[in-house]
């Protein structure tokens, strides 16, 4: 089938890279002709691993190409796929469809035959029949259906997520089109992954219920952290003990300095508004999102203990600058609060992280990037660990404790055990949820 992919961030940039994997011919478009010429390249602009072989394989077998020109790239196109960013408005949490709706209706005057046209972006609930009334108003005579197909991507692990999903869901209204996102999901059907089809409102829903849902998951684990720290609970051994239950699963529980990222953020605050909208407040979303920053205000103060109550004239190393390990995404990440915190109090901040510098040097400013751990925290007085690349995982704590000037450690991802790092010869140690 041919396809043409409008937007190549994240979600556009490795959907239309699979979609040509599965054999589809799928056109990647974006207006940026910096960005095209550099995927022409066989260079991408973000980090994933495994995204620019798979890219350039498929680029060299002649089923994926790039260009500025939407209308080339929709003539003819069997789906459209609409995958522009879709940031949180400044000022009241709504979901900014600008680009959405730009996409689509300069869509529906480049159609030239009957095609699908697919939300791949996250919108809120209702968005697609916005979508389909704009298009009819910039092209009465177009021939299409929409169709709502939300994208269930972990960063770092966008690839297997793509190939190996536990679902694919597709919101649609029409039997034509749901065939064509039968045949365009084949691939996936014939290895028995779950296709779910259902309407264009519970699709749309289905993508903010479940990004809510874990981002609760990951909230609440962090309130019942700061309950072990105070009653001499260790939350790792919680964690385990409730993820042991198959009714709650132990994905989502591991403790740290708050979620951040492109999605939790951004979507929690949608379905709130959403909720505040239509007169059924979102309660428990409307919590997480609040104890959630309160959570990253908790991590600022365990680093101020460590410090003897003033960051002024500390040197701190900080591991880890992105939101997670194996992306180079800042957005929203808890560095982002944390970071600015410690500068701001008057700390020499020294900052390490293996994908985070190109974005990192213009959102935290006023710190020193170096190349590894032991750089950073060579006569330092506190290091901190914010983000568990692996890189950080097998650090060598004797040789660091060594070299600092005050070994101290806060484990902000519970990554060592605090008797290896005591007898490593550091002299204080804090975590999240453990003694």
């Amino acid at each position: 089938m041919k396809i043409a992919m409008i937007g190549t961030g994240y979600v556009g940039l490795v959907s239309g890279v699979c979609f040509s994997d599965f054999g589809h011919e799928v056109v990647c478009v974006d207006r940026d002709p910096a960005k095209i010429e550099m995927l022409e390249g066989g260079r991408v602009p973000i980090f994933e691993p495994g995204l620019e072989d798979l890219m350039v394989r498929n680029v060299g077998s002649g089923r994926l190409t790039f260009t500025t020109d939407l209308k080339a790239a929709v003539d003819g196109a069997d789906a459209v796929f609409i995958a522009v960013g879709t940031p949180t408005r400044r000022g009241d949490g709504h979901a900014d469809l600008t680009y959405v709706m730009a996409a689509a209706e300069e869509i529906a005057r480049a159609l030239t035959g009957y095609a699908v046209v697919v939300t791949k972006s996250t919108v809120p609930v209702g968005t697609n029949r916005k979508v389909a009334d704009a298009m009819r108003a910039a092209a009465p005579e177009a021939a299409f259906d929409v169709a709502s197909n939300p994208e269930f991507l972990r960063e770092g692990a966008a690839i297997d997520d793509f190939m190996r999903p536990d679902r694919v869901v597709v919101g649609v209204e029409s039997e034509r089109a749901g065939g064509v996102m039968s045949d365009i999901y084949r691939p996936l059907y014939l290895r028995d992954f779950p296709i779910m089809i259902t309407d264009l409102e519970s699709a749309e829903m289905i993508k903010y219920a479940a990004n809510a849902f874990l981002a609760t998951k990951i909230t609440f684990i962090n309130e019942i952290a700061a309950l072990c720290e105070r009653v001499g609970a260790d939350v790792k051994k919680v964690s385990k003990g409730i993820g042991m239950d198959g009714r709650i699963g132990n994905k989502f529980l591991h403790a740290g300095p708050g979620y951040g990222g492109s999605c939790f953020p951004k979507d929690t605050s949608a379905l709130a508004r959403i909720g505040q909208e239509h007169a059924v407040p979102m309660r428990i979303v409307e919590t997480v999102i609040q104890v959630n920053e309160g959570v990253k205000h908790r991590m600022i103060e365990k680093l101020r203990d460590l410090c003897d109550g003033s960051f002024n004239g500390r040197t701190v190393a900080v591991l880890g600058v992105t939101f997670k390990p194996n992306t180079d995404d800042m957005r929203d990440a808890p560095s982002l609060t944390i970071v600015p915190a410690l500068v701001g109090g008057g700390a020499k901040v020294r900052v390490v992280d293996p994908e985070g510098r190109r974005e990192g040097e213009a959102l935290l400013p006023g710190v020193t990037w170096c190349d590894d751990p032991y750089e950073a925290s060579d006569g330092a007085d506190l290091l901190v660990l914010l983000t568990e690349w692996n890189e950080f995982r097998a650090l060598d704590l004797p040789r660091i404790a060594d070299a600092m000037g005050t070994a101290r450690m806060a484990d902000l991802r519970n990554i060592y055990s605090p008797a290896d790092v005591l007898d490593a010869g550091f002299t204080a140690y804090d975590a999240v949820g453990r003694r």
